[in-house]
């Protein structure tokens, strides 16, 4: 089980509360995990990555093993403790503004 934690806003429109757990088929990446949570939740499709180019939105980032991944291409795996469900995938909306 891969477990996915989402920012209060998306929990709210996915109705749930605390960590999302996934059944994520291997490779587990980027794609495959916010594929799985789209599946899942399709009331999140486009909230998280833009829903004609597939790309993370700008104000949203995503943390795994307390590294940012954001920039990382999508189809690069993550790291073996996220696989293994021992550390959750972080999905985290960024402050912007001054």
């Amino acid at each position: 089980m891969i477990r996915v934690i989402l920012p209060p806003h998306l929990r709210n429109l996915a109705k749930v509360t605390g960590e999302v757990q996934l059944e994520v088929p291997a490779p587990i990446t980027q794609r495959s995990v916010l594929d799985a949570v789209e599946q899942q939740f399709p009331m999140l499709i486009g909230t998280m990555r833009d829903r004609t180019t597939a790309k993370r939105r700008p104000l949203v980032r995503f943390f795994a093993c307390e590294e940012d991944l954001s920039n990382d291409p999508p189809d690069t795996e993550l790291p073996d403790r996220v696989a293994a469900g021992e550390e959750p995938f972080l999905v985290v909306g960024a402050m912007a503004g001054g």
